[in-house]
């Protein structure tokens, strides 16, 4: 007899093998689209607590040609479910035998998991651990299975990705896959093979996108993947829904999108396709972030609090010139206008922000930097990993002073602002260092060239939405930013300078969309001869993807 109560599940040991529970909205409506025949089978490849196996158990039943008796499945040997945590796997056999459902819960990893025959169905909702908790043999395995079919795995991957492949190899050749993925299938770099797969060895990709999160209590977004049949193909279709309620009627939320690869990140797919007609287009006349220059990150001081100092930490530690260099404030706050300069650079200091870098001479810091140097170890501070691997750990390495900041976390949109006082940077924004030969047009105009509606829909499609709504610029990301070329700004700079001084105020007041009015005018309808038209419809893009992304904030 199991003692139950003997075995744990608390929410944090969920989290770290990456559980969640699926809402039974969920469960039915991928169930119902892959399970078609009462003589259908169908795995559930990590099956928790049986959600998707009674889901499945029912379809079955209400599907059932000659009867609906529990011999009768039994005898089909349909419902197969693999479960890695054992009281899980415990509660799944329970729930399926309970409800006179004979499924066969196999406990142990998926990834060693040997089933009979092939699958019609495989469905579930897979295990998400980030990389960084995805690893040793866990990771090894994914990474085996994921070559097994030709798929190089990131060491960045999260535990969905390497588990997707794996689960795929399950199905018949008709098969269909039927999973709940975060929407990092989507975006990030490391699903890019994973799309690619996906366009290769399936006949018809869906995807149905939900505009509210439906998962309570996560943060973060989720994507239904449909998969079926023998590829490749070279499209995918896309459902969007609001909420769980919406999954009842998808017939008027659907739209075909081509992905110019495989590989390609599949955000584009999210605009209505007159909009992505034209983004695609109007984009070909504008270069990327890359053509003007690179994106670097910031130092990463290891601690903030205690390297970044303001004017009143610096008199008491006694600190003087030599031990100091000037920086932009850790933040992105004061990165709201067109340009940071010696004059902001200056009242921010004398307000009190951590205007300063702890920079001691790296060979003979002075007295007073000692003293401080003594006091962080005091206080554990050489012990942080930054820290403890670099030599000396209170010398903070260098970079490249940018000719531009690009603020890279943001609510509304990515900004590039003129580094007028030449200070660096710490890892809170990215900066730029221009190509030589655009240094000094690109300083001067490319801040307010930039922020027009096609580079602003532009960032909604090459960033990635996080957490609390925010939306993130990678630094190769930032790279793909569509942005207006040289030799556009050049040819209007004159009509791009008169606006200056009122785009400078409507932007410290946060008058994005007064901007954008004022800037579209002059870049996008007299200088690349696009109709008010065209660009309402690229301001309605990037609005609605805007408004997707601030609703789950």
């Amino acid at each position: 007899m199991i003692d139950f109560a003997a075995l744990t599940d608390s929410a944090s040991e969920r989290k770290a093998r990456g559980a969640f529970f699926t809402p039974t909205e969920i469960c039915d409506f991928i169930t119902s689209w892959a399970v078609r025949s009462f003589s259908d089978r169908v795995l559930e490849p990590s099956c928790g607590e049986a959600a998707f196996l009674v889901s499945v158990g029912e379809r079955l039943r209400a599907l059932g040609a000659v009867g609906n008796t529990a011999e009768q499945l039994h005898g089909f040997d349909q419902l197969h479910g693999v479960e890695l945590h054992r009281l899980s796997a415990l509660h799944a056999a329970r729930a399926t035998a309970v409800r006179e459902m004979p499924a066969t819960v196999h406990w142990g990893d998926f990834f060693d998991a040997h089933m009979p025959g092939a699958f019609d169905a495989v469905v579930g909702n897979p295990p998400y651990v980030r990389y960084q908790e995805f690893t040793g043999e866990a990771r090894a395995k994914g990474q085996r299975a994921a070559l097994a079919l030709g798929v190089p795995m990131s060491g960045l991957a999260s535990s969905w990705a390497p588990f997707l492949l794996h689960a795929s190899t399950f199905l018949a050749p008709h098969g269909r896959l039927g999973l709940v993925l975060p929407a990092e299938l989507l975006s990030v770099n490391y699903a890019a093979p994973v799309r690619a797969f996906l366009m290769r060895r399936f006949a018809k990709v869906r995807l149905v996108l939900f505009e509210e999160r439906v998962f309570p209590g996560v943060i973060e977004e989720v994507v239904l993947l449909l998969a079926e049949g023998e590829g490749p193909t070279d499209r995918f279709t896309v459902h969007q829904a609001r909420d769980l309620a919406d999954l009842r009627d998808l017939a008027n939320l659907t739209s075909s999108w081509t992905p110019r690869a495989a590989d390609d990140k599949w955000v584009e797919a999210l605009l209505p396709s007159d909009a992505a007609t034209l983004y695609s287009t109007a984009t070909t006349r504008f270069e990327q972030l890359q053509d003007w220059g690179s994106t670097t990150l910031g130092m990463v001081t290891g601690n903030n609090r205690y390297f970044a100092l303001g004017s009143a930490s610096v008199q008491a530690a006694g600190l003087g010139e030599s031990d100091l260099i000037r920086i932009s404030p850790p933040g992105s706050r004061h990165l709201r206008g067109l340009s940071f300069g010696d004059s902001a650079w200056r009242e921010m200091a004398e307000t009190g922000s951590r205007a300063w870098l702890f920079y001691p001479d790296g060979e003979r810091p002075s007295a007073a930097a000692s003293k401080y140097i003594v006091a962080g170890e005091a206080s554990n501070v050489h012990h942080a990993y930054k820290c403890r691997v670099r030599k000396p750990w209170w010398r903070v390495p260098m970079v490249d002073v940018p000719h531009l900041f690009l603020t890279y976390m943001n609510h509304d949109t990515p900004r590039l602002v003129n580094n007028a006082a030449g200070v660096p940077h710490l890892n809170s924004v990215h900066g730029v260092r221009l190509a030589a030969g655009r240094q000094r047009v690109g300083q001067d105009l490319l801040p307010i060239a930039s922020v027009n509606s096609l580079t602003v829909l532009g960032a909604e499609i090459v960033g990635r939405s996080y957490g609390g709504g925010l939306l993130k610029l990678e630094p190769k990301e930032a790279d793909l930013l569509p942005v207006p070329s040289m030799a556009l700004v050049s040819e209007l700079a004159g009509q791009l300078r008169a606006l200056r001084p009122q785009l400078s105020s409507a932007l410290r007041g946060g008058e994005l969309l007064a901007v954008l009015d004022l800037v579209d005018r002059a870049l996008l309808i007299e200088g690349l001869g696009l109709r008010r038209k065209d660009v309402k419809l690229l301001r309605a893009a990037r609005d609605a993807m805007f408004a997707r992304r601030a609703s789950r904030g």
